[in-house]
């Protein structure tokens, strides 16, 4: 791309959409295109899925993966980092039970941003990767009174030491882990464009530290139009009721009827099956293939694509990353719904944190991307006069 090519020309029809499909900056880490989904760093989302967490947290900081002793050195370095401020797993205990997961999830990372910023953004990021997890965890348990917060155990890996953390009584720790994995790294980026992303790109722009950054961008993922639709979608999973297909495509045409959402389907950038879905269903067929609501989300995927495909209602009528993580999480003992955006959050922001890190630090040659200061269109704005 030249400096000189013209990318967009802005028309007033443009104005107040949103900033949709504007192209205002680049990014490193991933992409997503229409036909194949998300990548990271050129490596599309179906290569890596199945790869050590923490070599897909690499990826996206160093643009390439490790091998061997590049990953066993950054593991003992996120090991070396774990441990969150006592402090701060005490004012977690404290917050209002009212509350949703997601706004105790923002008031930690405030709360570790408090207790143990650097000043050094890729010294900040890396901590963010180590230490997030025991304040999620930490989350799960106080407020599903499942005893004292577990100490993390640096001898795991990082998946696996979170759901050490979690230490949910009664769950196969073996299937847990397996889903987690797989969540973990398909959630962990999707460009720069998204939401969440960009908020906390932006607040960085403006030199906020990364734990403030962060939060702002879990703010923005709280949203119900953004990462709180994977809690939806269980919910409209089991509003459903039933796998057979019948039963679901009366419901889903009543359910369009009537104006509303079909949870998990569509998207602002795919025109296919998104690959992260259909990972989650091959997952799904493996753990858990005799789970009542894995089958009504199996019949949804063929059923709600066919009668939004022939309704014309929406420009991808296939299913979306929510369509059955919820199910997946549900079915391997994380029947809460309301905590599924927390665990979005836990893996989003070491993509968001790696964004940061490039538009601080790298891009512009070491300068950074100047503070964020879109331009907004003055209208109905006549000069007027006080009259005294």
């Amino acid at each position: 791309m030249a400096a000189n090519d013209v990318l967009f020309t802005i028309t007033e029809a443009h104005l107040d959409t949103g900033l949709r499909g504007f192209p205002v900056g680049t990014c490193w880490t991933s992409d997503v295109t229409p036909n194949e989904g998300v990548s990271y760093v050129g490596y599309p989302i179906a290569d890596l899925y199945d790869q050590e967490p923490e070599a897909v947290v690499y990826l996206l900081f160093h643009k390439q993966l490790p091998d061997a002793a590049q990953l066993a050195a950054f593991q003992a370095d996120i090991r070396s980092r774990m441990g969150v401020s006592r402090q701060v797993i005490d004012l977690i205990r404290q917050l209002p039970r009212e509350g949703h997961p997601m706004e105790w999830f923002i008031n930690g990372l405030t709360l570790l941003g408090m207790t143990s910023k650097t000043g050094s953004w890729q010294e900040d990021a890396y901590n963010v990767v180590a230490r997030v997890p025991e304040v999620v965890a930490a989350i799960f348990r106080v407020r599903n009174g499942w005893g004292d917060p577990i100490a993390p155990d640096p001898s795991l890996g990082l998946v696996e030491n979170f759901v050490h953390m979690l230490g949910i009584p009664g769950v196969d720790q073996t299937r847990l882990t397996r889903v987690l994995r797989s969540f973990y790294v398909l959630h962990m980026d999707h460009g720069g464009g998204n939401l969440s992303t960009f908020t906390g790109r932006a607040i960085a722009s403006g030199h906020a530290d990364m734990y403030a950054s962060l939060a702002g961008a879990m703010c923005a993922l709280y949203g119900p139009l953004h990462g709180r639709a994977n809690q939806d979608c269980l919910d409209f999973v089991r509003q459903v009721g039933s796998s057979d297909p019948a039963d679901v495509e009366r419901f889903v045409r009543e359910a369009v009827a009537r104006g509303e959402v079909i949870y998990g389907f569509g998207h602002a950038v795919l025109r296919n099956e998104d690959p992260r879905a259909t990972i989650q269903y091959e997952l799904g067929r493996e753990i858990c293939p005799d789970d009542p609501l894995f089958a009504t989300a199996l019949t949804l995927r063929t059923v709600a694509n066919r009668v939004l495909s022939e309704l014309g209602k929406v420009k991808n009528p296939n299913p979306n990353v929510d369509a059955v993580s919820g199910t997946l999480l549900n079915a391997v003992g994380l029947t809460d719904s309301s905590f599924y955006t927390l665990l979005f959050g836990l893996s989003r922001c070491n993509g968001i944190a790696a964004q940061i890190v490039d538009e601080r630090v790298k891009m512009r040659n070491g300068k950074g991307v100047a503070i964020y200061r879109p331009d907004y269109v003055a209208v109905n704005q006549p000069p007027r006069r006080l009259e005294r």
